[in-house]
């Protein structure tokens, strides 16, 4: 049977579409050539990676931004060269599609295409031992930098995957205006972290020696950097941030945050399928659902999830609680209200 052709509403919602990701492409062009006039040079924003002893998978940004002179000796300088582009900046800061960057790690070279939001997230087959390792990224025109790199050795079998908003930092806002305020407002010095949820991280990695900690959110990329800084200020344990691009794609007004979450778990379950996560999460958005469907998917790979609870307030903020209470029963569920809470329920398990 022939498959049915789109209907005329159908595709005229397409062309729209593609018609807005040309827009923005439209966009991208005029504001790469102002930057440049103005002196902007590309720079490249390292994200932590991570791997096995075969394989990194790396990460990074390209965007147009001022450039620092290596000569200037202020405090000031020196701190922006050392962290890149932050806050405010980094969300108008412009990204430079389709630019080759070099990555050399494990004294393997490769040169890859930075995406159309200036974002390079690619698979480096190397040898390398267990541990933290860096790589050298770069491209024309600027100075390389290095990305930290987790090599998960062949005998770990536990992980941690954990949301960051309202899971790890008390958010505390409407959903519509958490990326505005967490981009435009709040450095890392205002956020408020979840209480208990530090000390329930490293009581984890301390009971699992070499385990993965791995930070999946909606968030976009451009935040990066000061949920980074967030995360060390706060003692939370060094891991990838897998963050996503914000605006429209060629088939898509915006990019799916829901789909970010479910590509990135499976994606992980394939890469590690040995390992069994730890999923942590909050009821205030779609972390149940997600954490759910994977663990009916992929029994074998979920050591149990923990959910945190939020508050009468939080809730009303975050558009309410999740309402499924039935959950994958292969699979332990703990949920409370703060990390030591949660902590407390995976000692009974055996998770701590």
């Amino acid at each position: 049977m022939l498959a049915s052709s789109p209907t005329p509403a159908g595709q005229r919602e397409h062309q729209v579409r593609h018609r807005a990701a040309r827009l923005e492409d439209r966009i991208h062009e005029i504001r790469d050539r102002w930057a440049r006039r103005r002196g902007h040079v590309p720079t490249v924003v390292p994200y932590t990676g991570y791997g096995s002893t075969e394989w990194v998978r790396v990460l990074c940004r390209v965007l147009l931004s001022r450039p620092v002179d290596p000569d200037d000796t202020s405090k000031r300088r020196r701190r922006r060269r050392e962290q890149g582009i932050r806050g405010w900046r980094s969300f108008t800061s412009v990204p430079v599609s389709d630019v080759p960057v070099v990555i050399e790690v494990g004294g393997s070279r490769i040169e890859v295409l930075a995406d159309r939001g200036g974002v390079v997230d690619t698979k480096v087959p190397v040898e390398l031992e267990p541990g933290w390792h860096r790589a050298t990224l770069y491209t024309e025109g600027a100075e390389p930098v290095e990305a930290p790199i987790w090599i998960v050795g062949p005998d770990v079998g536990f992980g941690v995957i954990s949301d960051v908003d309202d899971t790890v930092m008390v958010t505390a806002l409407p959903r519509p205006f958490v990326a505005f305020w967490n981009t435009f407002v709040l450095d890392e010095h205002a956020r408020i972290p979840t209480p208990g949820m530090a000390v329930l991280f490293e009581r984890l990695v301390r009971a699992h020696p070499g385990s993965p900690v791995i930070y999946l959110s909606t968030g976009a990329w451009n935040v990066a950097p000061t949920l980074t800084r967030f995360l060390s200020r706060n003692l939370y344990p060094v891991g990838p941030l897998l963050l996503t691009d914000w605006g429209p794609t060629h088939d898509r007004w915006f990019r799916s945050g829901r789909a970010h979450k479910q590509e990135n778990l499976r994606r992980l379950a394939e890469e590690f399928p040995d390992i069994r996560w730890l999923l942590i999460g909050d009821d205030g958005q779609h972390d149940e659902e997600l954490y759910e469907r994977f663990a009916l998917e992929h029994p074998e790979n979920v050591a149990a999830v923990a959910i945190r609870r939020l508050s009468a307030g939080e809730a009303v903020l975050a558009g309410g609680r999740t309402k499924g209470e039935q959950h994958a029963p292969s699979v332990p569920w703990v949920s409370a209200s703060d990390g030591s809470a949660i902590a407390d329920r995976l000692a009974d398990l055996g998770v701590l």
